[in-house]
């Protein structure tokens, strides 16, 4: 009766294994399923930037074959377990992911906590800890040779954008409703393609100025806004302007982008 039972073992691990999975790919914002077994890796890594040190989140698979880079950049609460958690989702999926810290240690208790951080945050700063943050990826051994990708969220979508401006290197950019550029001039140093998610009742964004200017500049760039969906709309955690149905069709979009221009 030992095979038998050796067999049966199997099947009830095999079981759990595709549930586990299963669960993961189901959740809010999952996108869709992509069963990974190799060994993950999560660590914090300290970045020197000038006189400071730079935390970053750092989430990738233990693989001896170089993956590509994905670039995180957080929205005006900080470096949250919102963000750690979309780090270790892409990581499953093949990406080595590097979360930055902008506000260096510190993370948004509330609104008004929030709203102070990023006003104390100065665009000179910012962009020199995400060139390094950038630099750290391109240079790292588990992406030699591969494709580097930058996203935000918010403050971190209009961030992603200046540094797709500022860094030719970058392959290509998710904005999810960050705060556009129009000058035509700057935008024509984005050497990639750029995907824009947008929620259709998001009245601090104007999209329309910034897909004429886009094309303008001759950048190519994609546009999916969001009937229903307002700002903020992919984080489930914002319990007022989160919208699962649309948040669930913007990540698969954001997942096929990702997949179409980080891969070789």
């Amino acid at each position: 009766m030992r095979p038998v039972s050796f067999l049966v073992m199997s099947y009830v691990m095999f079981l759990a294994t595709s549930m586990t999975a299963a669960q993961e790919s189901n959740r809010p914002g999952a996108g869709p399923a992509k069963l990974s077994v190799a060994k993950m890796i999560h660590e914090t890594v300290t970045i020197t930037q000038g006189d400071a040190k730079l935390s970053c989140y750092l989430a990738r698979q233990d693989s001896a074959t170089p993956l590509p880079g994905l670039l995180l950049i957080h929205e005006w609460w900080g470096l949250n377990d919102w963000v750690k958690q979309q780090a270790d989702r892409y990581a499953q999926k093949g990406y080595v992911v590097l979360a930055v810290d902008l506000y260096r240690g510190e993370v948004a208790a509330d609104r008004d906590h929030a709203h102070e951080l990023m006003r104390g945050l100065s665009d000179d700063r910012a962009m020199a800890d995400l060139r390094a943050g950038f630099d750290y990826l391109v240079r790292h051994e588990a992406t030699k040779g591969q494709r580097i990708g930058v996203m935000g969220w918010c403050m971190g979508g209009g961030f992603a954008l200046k540094l797709a401006i500022a860094e030719p290197k970058v392959a290509c950019t998710v904005v999810c409703y960050g705060r556009p550029v129009t000058d035509v001039a700057e935008l024509r140093k984005i050497k990639g393609p750029l995907l824009g998610i947008w929620g259709e009742t998001d009245r601090g964004i104007e999209v329309e100025p910034f897909k004429k200017a886009l094309n303008e500049a001759g950048v190519k760039a994609t546009h999916h806004i969001y009937p229903g969906a307002g700002h903020a709309f992919l984080n489930e955690t914002n319990k007022k302007g989160y919208h699962a149905e649309q948040a669930k069709k913007a990540w698969g979009e954001i997942e096929h982008f990702l997949e179409a221009n980080l891969r070789k």
